[in-house]
């Protein structure tokens, strides 16, 4: 067997992992998170000022917020039960040094702090959790796609061939979640009014570097003949292509329908296209061909799953929009997110009793037909990855409340609350402080340019596979490949930000 179809037959014919060690999993980020913010409050603590070194920062960066990953979905993963606990227990320990280590001006009761917390006014321009899902989905996707042709990843973390939820499946859903949720529809304010398809004509011009991507993908991978997952996409597409369509098809609902509602057409789309896939000979087309014999002939029957899936894809963004359009309504003050945190927990929780009938009655998940199951599994992960996320920014909050004048890049800055006195206790730090400070945060970095650094991503895992024989790699040698893929593309991104380049193309 060649070196082709053996990575071929390497990433094939898998079932994915439980939705448990999926949860499980995606805690980690938010308490790496969590954990590099509390080492900065308690530097600004025993200094009296923050870091400011651009090598220490990236290297803070990369070691709290990557490293931990990588070992996760490699070494680490037969006990990733127990990496958040220690991890937790890690920021408890962080957190009780700065708790009573902090200056004794500053002392008050602990129940005067939690008043205090409550009525902390936050910056309603920015939401850094927000922000930070954007990234770390771009992270975890660029892992993934090197370390799953190393054997130390897990087969059950990788995309399922046909039913199943392993964790790259949630990557692709994730991705596209996490472009509607900041797509123009929803930054657009309502007060301003545009021509009904003047969004449409814009996306036309934006999409086309995906377009271009995703032609010099096809070209590069069929040139050198590089192994592919043919059940993925089919011969030719690839996600470029799958992104681009489905931006330019969510904007052209969006010209129809209004955007308030695109809640009502994820439903319906989801939802129709569950009821074609059970009713027709559709899904027997996609798992098996038009012959039923898995052929490749024809432009349709060679794209299939790509072509087919856009469907699903596109229900899943539009669900993304409405969950932007509610997550960007003004809130001002710690209250108003505890009860935002509350209702999308009560959201999550009804959309897994969907998912438990969805599966029991219609379809298992499958991102291969991308159906009903599939999209309410990506929209649920995807709510309860930003929940911790928030949490994780509120507990920063409430402990830079008990150092003055600490401050966390890519945290939610506090300020004053209205008609205060400057004396207020909540009073923010100065602005430009964390302007100053974001300059040297690998999250801002990454997602200056998050295009890029998926583009150098693909192009590093291509070369890397070129050059190596990775299904037979020892797990040292692999660990140290997978850190220096890494932190060489952070690298980039870090030279970049600290340039102020951003490289666009349209």
């Amino acid at each position: 067997m060649s070196q082709k179809h053996l990575k071929e037959a390497f990433i094939s014919n898998l079932n994915g992992t439980s939705l448990l060690e999926i949860s499980v999993g995606l805690s980690l980020a938010p308490l790496c998170l969590l954990c590099r913010g509390l080492l900065l409050i308690l530097y600004h603590l025993h200094y009296g000022k923050p870091l400011s070194s651009r090598k220490y920062s990236l290297l803070l960066d990369f070691l709290v917020l990557v490293s931990p990953l990588l070992f996760s979905c490699t070494v680490l993963s037969p006990v990733i039960f127990f990496v958040p606990p220690i991890i937790a227990a890690f920021c408890t320990g962080i957190f009780s040094k700065i708790y009573s280590q902090r200056k004794q001006e500053t002392r008050v009761p602990f129940r005067q702090i939690v008043k205090d917390f409550q009525k902390t006014y936050l910056d309603p321009e920015y939401i850094p959790a927000i922000t930070v899902f954007r990234v770390y989905v771009n992270v975890l996707t660029s892992i993934s796609i090197l370390a799953v042709d190393f054997p130390q990843y897990p087969r059950r973390y990788a995309k399922a061939e046909t039913y199943g939820t392993g964790v790259m499946d949630l990557g692709v859903g994730a991705f596209i979640f996490g472009n509607a949720v900041v797509c123009p529809e929803v930054r657009q304010r309502s007060y301003v009014t545009q021509p009904k398809f003047s969004n449409l004509a814009k996306q036309f011009f934006s999409v086309w570097p995906l377009i271009v991507l995703g032609i010099g993908r096809l070209l590069s991978v069929k040139s050198i003949e590089y192994h592919e997952h043919t059940s993925e996409y089919g011969v030719h597409w690839n996600f470029f292509f799958t992104l681009a369509f489905v931006r330019l098809a969510a904007s052209l609902l969006l010209a129809i329908f209004p955007k308030n509602n695109s809640w009502i057409v994820a439903i319906n789309l989801a939802v129709l296209y569950q009821l074609i896939l059970n009713t027709t000979s559709l899904k027997t087309f996609i798992l098996h061909g038009s012959d039923g014999r898995d052929t490749r002939v024809g432009v349709l029957n060679a794209n299939r799953e790509g072509l087919l899936s856009l469907f699903g894809y596109l229900a899943i963004y539009m669900a993304s929009i409405q969950v932007g359009l509610w997550l960007l309504k003004c809130r001002n003050s710690v209250k108003g997110w505890i009860e935002a945190v509350c209702f999308l927990l009560l959201t999550v929780l009804v959309l897994f009793i969907f998912l438990h009938v969805s599966q029991a009655y219609a379809d298992p998940v499958s991102r291969r037909m991308a159906n009903l199951s599939y999209c309410i599994w990506v929209v649920a992960h995807c709510l309860t990855f930003f929940i911790c996320f928030v949490v994780s920014d509120l507990t920063l909050v409430f402990t830079k409340l008990l150092v003055k004048g600490s401050s966390v890049p890519c945290c939610w800055n506090i300020v004053k609350p209205p008609n205060a006195s400057k004396k207020h206790e909540t009073e923010a730090m100065p602005m430009r402080r964390e302007g100053k400070l974001s300059h040297i945060c690998l999250i801002s970095a990454i997602n200056k340019n998050q295009l890029l650094f998926f583009l150098l991503a693909n192009v590093m895992t291509g070369i890397v596979n070129i050059l190596i024989d990775t299904i037979h790699s020892k797990t040292a040698f692999t660990l140290c490949i997978l850190h220096l893929y890494m932190f060489f593309n952070c690298l980039i991104m870090h030279i970049l930000h600290a340039k102020n380049i951003v490289l666009k193309f349209w």
